[in-house]
């Protein structure tokens, strides 16, 4: 019981108002302006004055102590002494960059 199916291709209908090779020029373009706003973004970023050190607004307590290379209990005494400034988060430690900055660069305001 096999049908003839007629073997004549019909158009596909068309789901945009463009030609397809115009559209794909309109895609290209807009992923373009995005990389190049995006890479605009990367440049007008504000460079960050240690060098080796890597911008996290937060870090941990060890990730001080490796940046110092200094033991927890001198973070302590800095703490202590107001040259550092903790903040806590649930139960963790945590110091902001700037805070760490200031205590590299103590000229810079």
């Amino acid at each position: 019981m096999k049908e003839n199916v007629s073997s004549s291709m019909q158009p596909t209908p068309m789901l945009f108002p463009y030609e397809p090779e115009k559209f794909w020029q309109s895609i290209r373009q807009i992923i373009r302006e995005e990389v190049t706003q995006l890479e605009k973004q990367k440049t007008e970023s504000p460079s960050y004055q240690t060098a080796g050190m890597t911008y996290k607004p937060l870090y941990k307590i060890a990730e001080v102590c490796a940046l110092f290379n200094v033991t927890k209990p001198t973070i302590y005494d800095w703490i202590r002494h107001g040259k550092l400034k903790p903040f806590k988060i649930r139960s963790r430690v945590f110091f902001l960059w700037q805070d760490i900055q200031q205590l590299i660069h103590p000229d810079n305001e």
